[in-house]
């Protein structure tokens, strides 16, 4: 037993934000470590039991916290970025989901037990997978443009679509499923669902316009999105219950079609606080299970309708809807066995366990246990399996980790040819095509667009870099580029060259140096000067360190003008160098280096002499 709520609140979202940073530390799946966590301090060692202990406000908490998770994923809904997704993944967000829904309710129904009311509204929410289960793993696996394409924008499209399939399954079966039929009943649910997605397209256009015209000031556009989704979610629910699922959808929608400039800074804020409820809420879920609920999971009709969904399912949504797509074998057998059920999931199906139990449908009891089994099931599979089998199939992007270069100029064409020569993947970004005509002659991969435009997010493949350096002239948008992508790509891969200017008296430097990412190589190397040494005959250099020619010896036999550039580890981790970088070179490391052309020739010199001497012997 805690000593006070408060502190049972402080303690739920110390564990929930703690689980995150230690799956982050050592890239495993959060909802693993959030489950271990969450089972360990509610059924297993009965400190806190969430569903207990918040009394009356449980239900509405997890209410809120859906509401807004909800919101969150149809903000990512761009109509004009849907029609170049291709035929595979509009095949499978559409006809595959209608197929994983009606496959998935049936196999509730007759394996798991369920009334038919109940499976539908699992089959339904089942059909998610979700782009916060599916990002990471993809990053993880590396997968081959295509099948990552797809895999990733199912998750996108499904993961509002879900929860609705369940509301109008819930409400359909229940009316044809009643003693006593009443088609007035449905008349009046699709009447309420029509002023719930006109309430939800009314907040999100009047919001959209207060936000465009500037009658709402920077700081108050985050809070007020909040507020008025709780606003739109409670009521359109106070007309008819479950309606308002559709109507914070529909406001995330409109919102995300109005082309409002401020709209990614919204998105970043409603990502953390989807990041901070689902890492609260999932605690309180798991924590607030039973033993037994727990040791239910093991129960043959559980196992059985969690092994068919994964083995059977899954994989024949896949294949019928993608007859004719063009999609090989290969691809065709990883994306019917990836589709990992993430937190999501589980924190809508609870929403509708309570909501099923309170309109009398007691076999909804068992819904927790059963997405509990699924999720923990495919996390787990999915999650310790992709790499692997993406590997077996040739469905992998082979190599080192690469690294994404923003701006071609001399030095970073030269920097990529170095990358290139070492099998580790490398691209140039620019906007410029003259800028690119460096890249093109060099013959390293480029792609011509603005790094923070929607258009380059969703057409460049990132998947396969690792590390992100900001390497252009205007230092603003260098630090406003590593800003964009430091949650992407985390604080200790996102670079930017060297802002501060040189002064007798030490260096100094705008803003820019306190903001985005971490300074690439040294502060007193900036980019004119690595430019200047480029056109001075600087050449790039390779040591590798030995028991006989060790660090301390490599840097007293280096010039003062000399540039640390990356290191290769035995093996194949890629690090860049960098005043922060906790990283010490050792036996084995590869360094690369900038140096002086005369410092390059007396090497050379020294090793002609020494085979001379050799030969002389």
């Amino acid at each position: 037993m805690v000593p006070s709520l408060l502190f049972e609140i402080a303690l739920i979202g110390m564990l929930g934000i703690g689980s995150q940073w230690i799956a982050w530390r050592y890239r495993m799946p959060a909802i693993v470590i959030m489950s271990i966590t969450g089972l360990l301090v509610g059924p297993i060692l009965g400190i806190i039991n969430p569903e207990r202990d918040f009394g009356d406000l449980f239900s509405p908490v997890i209410s809120a916290a859906v509401a807004i998770i909800l919101f969150e994923g149809s903000l990512n809904l761009s109509f004009k970025e849907l029609k170049g997704i291709g035929k595979p993944v509009f095949r499978i967000s559409t006809l595959g989901a209608f197929i994983a829904w009606i496959l998935g309710s049936l196999t509730a129904h007759y394996i798991a037990g369920l009334s038919w009311a109940v499976a539908f509204v699992i089959g339904g929410l089942f059909i998610v997978t979700g782009p916060t289960v599916i990002m990471p793993l993809l990053r993880q696996a590396k997968l081959n443009p295509r099948p990552a394409k797809v895999l990733k924008w199912e998750g996108i499209i499904v993961d509002p679509i879900g929860a609705l399939v369940a509301v109008f399954a819930f409400e359909i079966i229940a009316v044809l499923t009643a003693e006593n039929p009443n088609g007035d009943q449905l008349i009046m649910f699709f009447v309420a669902s029509i002023f719930a997605v006109i309430l939800g397209w009314a907040l999100g256009k009047g919001l959209g316009w207060m936000f465009e015209t500037g009658h709402i000031p920077e700081f108050l556009k985050s809070p007020a999105v909040v507020v008025v989704v709780i606003f739109c979610f409670t009521a359109a629910d106070l007309v008819m219950h479950e309606t308002g699922l559709l109507s914070v959808t529909a406001m995330g929608i409109t919102l995300a079609n109005m082309g409002i400039s401020s709209i990614s800074d919204m998105r970043h804020f409603k990502e953390n606080i989807s990041v901070l409820l689902i890492s609260t809420i999932f605690i309180m879920l798991t924590a607030s299970l039973e033993i037994e609920t727990l040791l239910h999971i093991f129960s043959p009709n559980i196992i059985g309708y969690v092994l068919l969904m994964m083995f059977i399912v899954r994989p024949l949504s896949i294949f019928l809807s993608t007859i004719g797509t063009g999609l090989s074998l290969n691809e065709k057998l990883l994306l019917g066995w990836i589709a990992p059920r993430g937190i999501v999931a589980l924190t809508v199906s609870s929403y509708f366990a309570s909501v099923l139990l309170s309109q009398g449908y007691e076999d909804a009891r068992i819904l927790t246990t059963l997405t509990f089994a699924l999720v923990f099931s495919t996390v787990l599979a999915h999650g310790f399996t992709i790499g692997w089998l993406a590997k077996k199939l040739n469905l992998s992007q082979r190599g080192h980790p690469g690294a994404l270069i923003i701006g071609s100029n001399p030095f970073t064409v030269r920097l990529a040819e170095s990358l290139k020569n070492s099998n580790i993947p490398v691209i140039i970004v620019d906007s410029s095509w003259g800028n690119l005509s460096l890249a093109r002659k060099a013959g390293v991969p480029f792609y011509l667009g603005d790094m923070l435009s929607e258009q380059t997010e969703h057409m460049l493949d990132t998947i396969p870099y690792d590390y992100l350096l900001a390497v252009t002239d205007d230092h603003s948008y260098n630090a406003l580029t590593c800003t964009t992508f430091l949650p992407e790509y985390g604080r200790t891969n996102v670079f930017k060259i060297s802002p501060y200017t040189h002064f007798e008296d030490g260096y100094s430097s705008g803003v820019v140096s306190k903001v985005g990412g971490r300074i690439l190589f040294d502060r007193k190397f900036s980019w004119d000067d690595l430019n200047e040494k480029i056109e001075s005959g600087y050449v790039f250099r390779k040591t590798t360190l030995t028991e006989q020619f060790g660090l301390k010896q490599y840097l007293d036999d280096k010039d003062e003008s000399t540039v640390f550039l990356y290191l290769i580890k035995p093996n194949g981790v890629l690090k860049f160098f960098s005043e922060e970088m906790r990283t010490i070179p050792a036996t084995g490391d590869v360094i690369v280096s900038l140096t002086p052309p005369l410092k390059e020739k007396e090497k050379i010199q020294a090793r002609l002499d020494k085979e001379r001497v050799k030969s002389m012997n």
